[in-house]
Order: structure tokens, then C-alpha cells, then sequence
């Protein structure tokens, strides 16, 4: 049976907030099977209700991972991220790093004098002198965006 136009949003919104359940099949909780407001593709919510059944039901933790389709390891993450961050921490973070980790200032101040001296000289050929300059391999689209803030900076 194909999905709904409204589930098809909401899983929709769901991948995009990173709380798609990869393994819906997985959860065998009776919650999740026999109600309509218990979604066993919402990451997020079984999550909290499997924390939920172990500190308020009592249940084993093996046992509630288990129905949740989770890993004991998991609940014990689950767990410590809300009592550091609330419910918050149940939300993943954005993967990978976060900005352009090679373009220090000196390679950013580099670039702009480079690009200074020789308006035209192409994106190639700067990045051969970062990476002699500074022993940096940094991608041609790194240095094409910060070129393009720095253009927009300027208007």
C-alpha cells in the first residue's frame, strides 16, 4: 500500500531532521503496533518511550531495547543525552565538521593576497600555492565560496 501524501511529508521531514528510523520493522512494542499516535518511524518518539518504559515501567533495559528495535547501547546514549540536554539530546547533530576547518585566517589572508596581487589568476593555480605555501589540499568549490562571500562582502 503506498504511503499517504501526509506520511509522505512527515517521513519527509522526518529524514530531514535525521530522526527517520532507519529499522521501523524493528519495533515490536505493542504501543507502536496497535496505536495510530505511536509511529514506529519516528526515531525521536521511540526513543523517548523506550527510555520512557524503562524509568517509568521498571522495565529491564534489555528487554525495552529490544522491543524498540534498539541496542542496549543505544538506550544507555538515549538516556545520558536527556539528562545532559533534555529531550534535545535526542535530536542528532549535524554530522561531519563544521565550516571550513582548512581555511584558517592565515590561508583565508593568503588567498585575498593572492587574489589581490593577480585578480585573474585562476582557482587551480591558487590552490597549488596553498598547498606549497601552507602543505593544505584544500577543494576548488572551498575556495570559489569563500571567494563568492567575499565578492558578496564587498557589494
Amino acid at each position: 500500500m503506498p504511503p499517504s501524501r501526509q506520511n509522505a511529508a512527515k517521513i519527509q521531514t522526518l529524514r530531514q531532521h535525521g530522526v527517520l528510523n532507519p529499522h521501523p520493522e524493528a519495533v515490536t512494542d505493542p504501543l507502536f503496533r496497535t496505536a495510530d499516535f505511536f509511529d514506529p518511524l519516528d526515531l525521536l518518539q521511540v526513543k523517548y518511550e523506550m527510555l520512557r518504559r524503562v524509568e517509568v515501567d521498571k522495565a529491564p533495559v534489555t528487554e525495552a531495547a529490544a522491543a524498540f528495535g534498539l541496542s542496549r547501547p543505544a538506550f544507555y546514549q538515549a538516556r545520558q543525552a536527556v539528562a545532559q540536554q533534555g529531550l534535545a539530546g535526542l535530536i542528532p547533530s549535524k554530522r561531519g565538521p563544521r565550516g571550513a576547518h582548512k581555511l584558517t585566517p592565515a590561508v583565508l589572508a593568503f588567498v585575498l593576497q593572492q587574489r589581490a596581487a593577480s585578480p585573474s589568476l585562476p582557482i587551480a593555480e591558487l590552490i597549488t600555492r596553498i598547498q606549497q605555501h601552507f602543505d593544505v589540499a584544500v577543494h576548488r568549490r572551498t575556495i570559489e565560496r569563500h571567494l563568492a562571500r567575499q565578492e558578496k562582502k564587498r557589494r
